[in-house]
């Protein structure tokens, strides 16, 4: 059973990259061009696909102010503390 929590803990560790990725990708919105770069499209094929569906539900406010990414964090949050506690659930 010590390799579920190998897995977990690669899994893990691979969504707080991501979720890092995803503020960095956030952040280069607020400075001009950034995402223009080719930094800034690698991140945008890896965040959009992810941010997309936050950003249907989850109009802007005011139609300039996106909160979608905060739902998307808070989703990412909550799947890394259900991946967490998979192993213990699973062992009973």
């Amino acid at each position: 059973m010590t390799w579920l929590f190998t897995v977990v803990d690669i899994l893990s560790k691979l969504l707080n990259v991501y979720w890092w990725i995803l503020l960095i990708y956030i952040l280069m919105s607020w400075v001009p061009n950034a995402r223009y770069s080719t930094v800034g499209q690698w991140m945008a094929r890896i965040c959009e696909p992810f941010l997309e569906p936050f950003r249907r539900i989850i109009p802007p406010i005011g139609g300039v102010i996106d909160i979608s990414p905060w739902a998307a964090f808070l989703v990412l949050y909550l799947a890394n503390i259900g991946l967490r506690q998979l192993p213990w659930l699973l062992m009973g």
